[in-house]
């Protein structure tokens, strides 16, 4: 036998595995996530409704402030609505898959 290539199985078993966590944890986090994300999204468009309500009634002069927080809103929903179509798309492809 070739010392060399013995030395080669004994690396590979001593390489460290990383448990991956239970389905029920992973769906927990990743509900925790997604909430999170939604959450964020409500907050960013209610500091964009009460600024813009602000500005109507004439309590709020500064029209770039009011402008940066509804484009930041605007911007966010956005990139949701893009996220929300790319997992749709990921679940129906994944839907389509033969087993």
């Amino acid at each position: 036998m070739n010392p060399g290539i013995d030395s080669i199985g004994m690396n590979v078993n001593s390489i460290p595995t990383k448990k991956v966590g239970s389905s029920v944890e992973s769906k927990q986090n990743f509900a925790n996530v997604l909430k999170g994300a939604v959450d964020s999204l409500n907050k960013i468009q209610i500091e964009s409704d009460k600024k813009t309500e602000a500005l109507a009634s004439g309590n709020i002069d500064d029209l770039h402030d009011v402008m940066i927080t509804a484009q930041k809103a605007s911007i966010t929903l956005e990139t949701t609505v893009q996220i929300q179509k790319k997992v749709i798309d990921a679940y129906n492809e994944i839907m389509r898959m033969q087993v």
